[in-house]
């Protein structure tokens, strides 16, 4: 149900300042993203499985912290990721 390692590095790539950087929000925010979209897809077929619905919910709010916290540090990185990654819509 996670993202493979493949998938981890691709997104660290393509969010991160370098090929290493996966502790910045805007890595952190998408490998999140990546995960709840997994979930939810999950979440159609295993309508009971709440166990995986608690771990899904943590990651939101993980995911709306990192939001927050990007937004009163900078708000142009804030708006580059919810751009890139269609949040907010």
């Amino acid at each position: 149900m996670s993202l493979t390692q493949n998938e981890k590095l691709a997104l660290i790539k393509e969010h991160g300042k370098t090929d290493s950087d996966s502790g910045s929000p805007e890595v952190q925010i998408a490998l999140l993203s990546a995960d709840i979209k997994k979930l939810t897809e999950h979440f159609k077929t295993h309508k009971k499985d709440n166990h995986s619905r608690r771990g899904l919910i943590r990651k939101v709010n993980l995911r709306r912290s990192l939001l927050k916290y990007l937004k009163n540090k900078d708000i142009e990185r804030y708006r580059n990721i919810v751009a890139k990654l269609g949040l907010r819509g």
